[in-house]
């Protein structure tokens, strides 16, 4: 019967890898370098391949042990969170969930809606972090997070899919701006006009960026800004228009600072979806904080 791979030889097999060198990696593992190359060679007779080639210069992996690489990663995520959650356990803690969250959603109902949670289950700890959403899918892909939530725009594949919550572009200017009194704008509309950036190279100007392209223009941004608070008050100072999401803008639009017209295009409204890893790798924690998020749009 062939043996289960040992999850220390995995770990020193990740440590060769990464370091590029047996005896770096020894030293990181605290091994002698003959040990740690004899873990190794085991390691190949068990799985019956080759899995690092061996230079003067240092070591890398095979395709073979590509393949092992990502997958020996994934395993010692999972050993680390599960050891993280059988020690909040003894803290009097029933688990942990590490979630990320684009500035959009962020922004939003998120924090409400995980504060409804924690209220309902006060054993659980819960850390919540501001990432863009390419860092997001990535972070879930390498096991570094339990749960992601952010527009459904980004490449999903491989991972677990649930509807959150949406949101509506609108066009934010100074109410004494000549297109504030339209009822709506096509986003053709506002390339004319002076605007504000808004997250440069982010999932909203990426998408932005598209949409002028297909009507043969580019934005031209007279201010660039990396948050949509710093854009509301850009815009309210005068200085151009935005594109923003209407539930981020209202709160700033009080007192007439703000005008908020609705974009008519198709495309303006956003979908945010909960995001996690394949059910075999989820935490029950996660698997709890992802359905209450999925319950609390519907």
């Amino acid at each position: 019967m062939t043996r289960p791979l040992d999850p220390v030889s995995l770990q020193h097999f990740v440590a060769v890898c990464e370091e590029g060198s047996i005896a770096r990696a020894a030293a990181r593992e605290s091994l002698v370098a003959s040990a740690l190359s004899k873990r190794l060679a085991a390691l190949e007779a068990e799985v019956g391949v080759s899995l690092l080639v061996r230079r003067r210069r240092g070591v890398e992996p095979t395709p073979a042990g590509e393949a092992l690489l990502g997958r020996a990663r994934e395993l010692l995520s999972a050993l680390d969170r599960l050891r993280g959650e059988l020690g909040a356990y003894g803290l009097g803690m029933q688990g942990s969930v590490r979630v990320l969250a684009s500035p959009s959603v962020l922004a939003e109902m998120l924090p409400e809606d995980i504060g409804r949670f924690m209220a309902q289950h006060p054993g659980l700890n819960i850390s919540l972090d501001e990432r863009t959403s390419p860092e997001i899918v990535r972070c879930l892909r390498e096991g570094a997070a339990d749960l992601g939530v952010l527009w459904d725009f980004a490449d999903l594949n491989g991972l677990q899919v649930l509807p959150y919550r949406s949101d509506h572009l609108c066009v934010a200017m100074s109410p004494g701006h000549p297109l504030a009194r339209r009822p709506a704008l096509s986003y053709a509309d506002t390339l004319d006009q002076v605007s504000v950036g808004v997250a440069p190279g982010g999932l909203m100007d990426q998408l932005l960026r598209r949409q002028a392209a297909l009507l043969g223009r580019v934005p031209a941004h007279r201010v660039q800004v990396s948050s949509m608070d710093a854009a509301c008050r850009i815009v309210a100072a005068g200085l151009g228009l935005a594109v923003l999401p209407r539930e981020v803008a209202v709160p700033h639009a009080g007192a007439g600072r703000l005008a908020l017209v609705p974009l008519s295009e198709p495309w303006a409204l956003r979908r945010f979806v909960v995001v996690t890893r394949p059910a075999p790798l989820q935490s029950a924690s996660a698997r709890l904080l992802a359905q209450h998020l999925h319950e609390a749009a519907v």
